[in-house]
């Protein structure tokens, strides 16, 4: 399921605390869904709309548009990763 649910873990703390290449480099290692999530959420946060959406397109049913404020949907994926 999740490659590496540690390294996901610090990908999104990284994330939130606003080191974006840090989290970047932890997620492009990863190819799980989660881990593509993460990577769709970065993407967002970059700004560049068209690859946040292709990596979107790459997790299990999630969409762009399901969270208007990305550090929530960040914390939203901390509680995936918890379980």
């Amino acid at each position: 399921m999740v490659g590496n649910r540690a390294a996901l873990q610090q990908s999104v703390a990284l994330a939130i605390a606003g080191d974006w290449d840090g989290a970047h480099l932890i997620a492009q290692d990863y190819s799980d869904p989660i881990a593509n999530w993460i990577h769709a959420v970065l993407h967002k946060i970059e700004g560049d709309i068209w690859n946040s959406k292709y990596w979107y397109a790459r997790t299990s049913g999630k969409h762009y548009d399901d969270f208007e404020n990305a550090q929530e949907e960040l914390k939203s994926i901390l509680g995936q990763l918890d379980t």
